[in-house]
């Protein structure tokens, strides 16, 4: 057996738009309402990245199979939901995972978002998160997986 590897691409620093309310932010959504372009929010700042490519696609992918394969194996009732967008206005926020996961039937939110960047700089993402109430948060990074229960 070969080992995958995967070549990093440049990091890319998002666009970054400070002090807009919630509405600003709603009525820039729906302006780049188009393929391209992924859009978050956290307190005001919106965050504006390409949509990935092939190296992010296929890590997570790749990672979505390994977890999806355990979860089938461990007899989990699960509910893959991609990349769900959760978003709360009380809370000032909008975020997209890469991946998501309901780990049991009847829930309304996601319990997993998992997180592939190949980026840097950008709003609190786990932060963000956390004000959604997503249970549990992967970033990956570099080749390291990182876990956080929130």
């Amino acid at each position: 057996m070969t080992a995958a590897i995967i070549a990093p691409p440049r990091k890319e620093s998002p666009l970054l738009f400070e002090e807009l309310t919630w509405r600003e932010f709603k009525a820039v959504e729906q302006l780049l309402d188009r393929p391209g372009y992924r859009l978050s929010f956290l307190d005001g700042v919106l965050e504006i990245k390409l949509m990935p490519g092939e190296p992010h696609e296929t890590v997570k992918e790749r990672i979505g199979a390994l977890l999806e394969l355990y979860l089938l194996m461990a007899g989990f009732d699960f509910t893959p939901t991609g990349s769900m967008t959760l978003e709360s206005e009380t809370g000032k926020v909008k975020r997209e995972a890469d991946k998501s996961y309901k780990l049991a039937p009847g829930r309304r939110l996601p319990d997993l978002a998992i997180e592939i960047v190949f980026s840097s700089g950008g709003i609190n993402q786990l932060e963000a998160y956390k004000r959604l109430k997503i249970k549990e948060v992967w970033f990956w990074e570099d080749g390291l997986l990182e876990v956080y229960h929130l």
